[in-house]
């Protein structure tokens, strides 16, 4: 999985002709009538879909993935660190070690290495979700705002992490909230709950959702932030329904309790050329077998909403209060539907999430459109450039799954065709999420 460089880098792109930075664009027929295109309006809220879209489909996909075992399952992430790990260095220009210093393995010893960054990528993480103010705000609100869910009652935090969930349920009138955190977060939560005064309430236990067992048969409510990048990967939705099931009461409440994903078009033709094309021309030389592995790797980040082209159209709902985990695997059509005249570069994921039992619906939004989260957007490139005009729909559909390999990493394939007066094409996409 990749991730976008800043915003601000002062390298152009090599393909100015495709450089259009989400302006209108007017496309002239042969007979030299002008189409005019409009802009986007889709406002911050949660989208409404065109449910009979829903029913276009490109016949039943093949679920299992191209390139998923053996070497081809490496993205240029795997290559990139194998290549340092071979001299004993890991770079701080590795995304997963952004801001260390050069770490020598002979130096610190494997257990010291593993030690410190678990501590060092945990203390990051923790830092980062809780300064995402629309993330940690919503829960605050859901909690603090419907007091009348959580005055009595046994609260489960699933995945606890600095246990700031856990502490607003105590806030709130909570007879007990147990917070279960399988990493070294756990030590420190514990002291968290303790300075905050709150170990009357609050009990911190260390293991695995799976392995460990509570002091009480049942809970009345399951609360976890669980989600991921693209809403799915390295997500805890399993652990989640494996809790439910377990110890939730027939009555109870699991919040959050829906999650949706979402699926959209942008121009993007500037950062696909320094993210795809660089490879054709590295100083002159060609690098062009890595650009496959850069088209495979989805991009997490934020999209500017100038860039969308189309319409959003929803791909997957999850009812977490009856889903069963294989739900989490599914194949969903899609029909975009152009809003102007421009040019497709990558398709665009982001995803919902509500809180349907409280007195008011509350939730937040990850998409182009709605204020920034730390989970973004999620990019996928396309290997052509789409040539498309305003009414002009491109049907597909997507196929998600969790690698056999490893079910925290996700494999997406797309099938996608457009058949426009500018642009005909069809064809079928592979990613891994890693």
């Amino acid at each position: 999985m990749g991730r976008r460089k800043s915003t601000n880098t002062t390298q152009t792109s090599t393909n100015s002709s495709n450089k259009f930075e989400g302006a209108n664009i007017r496309f002239q027929d042969a007979d030299d009538k002008e189409i005019a295109s409009n802009s986007s309006n889709l406002d911050d809220s949660i989208v409404a879909v065109d449910k009979a879209s829903e029913d276009v489909s490109m016949g039943e996909p093949d679920v299992s993935f191209f390139g998923c075992d053996g070497e081809d399952d490496k993205t240029s992430a795997d290559y990139y660190f194998d290549s340092y790990s071979h001299f004993g260095i890991f770079s701080a220009s590795h995304p997963l070690f952004q801001g260390i210093h050069e770490v020598s393995v002979q130096q610190l010893g494997h257990v010291n290495l593993v030690s410190f960054l678990s501590t060092y990528l945990w203390n990051s993480s923790a830092s980062e979700m809780l300064k995402d103010v629309v993330r940690t705000k919503t829960y605050q609100n859901v909690i603090y705002r419907n007091k009348f869910l959580f005055q009595n009652k046994v609260v489960l935090d699933v995945g606890a992490g600095t246990g700031i969930l856990s502490l607003f349920c105590a806030k709130a009138g909570a007879a007990h909230v147990y917070a279960v955190e399988c990493s070294h977060m756990a030590d420190m939560a514990k002291q968290i709950v303790e300075t905050n005064g709150l170990s009357d309430v609050v009990t911190v236990l260390k293991g695995k959702i799976e392995e460990i067992e509570l002091p009480v048969a049942k809970v009345d409510i399951i609360i976890s932030e669980w989600m991921g990048y693209f809403l799915l990967f390295e997500n805890m939705l399993n652990t989640v329904l494996y809790a439910r099931d377990k110890w939730l009461v027939d009555d109870g409440v699991v919040l959050p309790d829906e999650a949706s994903l979402y699926l959209t078009a942008i121009e993007d033709a500037e950062y696909k050329d320094d993210k795809i094309e660089f490879w054709n021309n590295v100083y002159g030389f060609d690098m062009s077998c890595i650009k496959k592995q850069a088209m495979m790797e989805p991009l997490v980040d934020t999209v500017d909403q100038k860039q969308i082209v189309t319409n959003c159209h929803l791909l997957k709902t999850m009812d977490i209060s009856k889903m069963v985990p294989g739900d989490a695997s599914f194949t969903a059509p899609f029909k975009l539907i152009a809003e102007r005249d421009d040019y497709i570069h990558a398709f665009v994921a982001y995803f919902d999430v509500s809180f349907t039992k409280c007195h008011k619906l509350m939730g937040f939004s990850t998409g182009p459109r709605s204020r920034g989260t730390h989970w973004k957007q999620t990019v996928l490139y396309l290997e052509d450039v789409l040539t498309i005009c305003e009414g002009e729909a491109i049907i597909g559909s997507m196929t998600v799954a969790p690698n056999k390999k490893n079910p925290r990493d996700v494999d997406i394939m797309v099938k996608y065709s457009l058949s426009g007066r500018r642009c005909v094409v069809s064809r079928v996409q592979f990613y891994k999420m890693r």
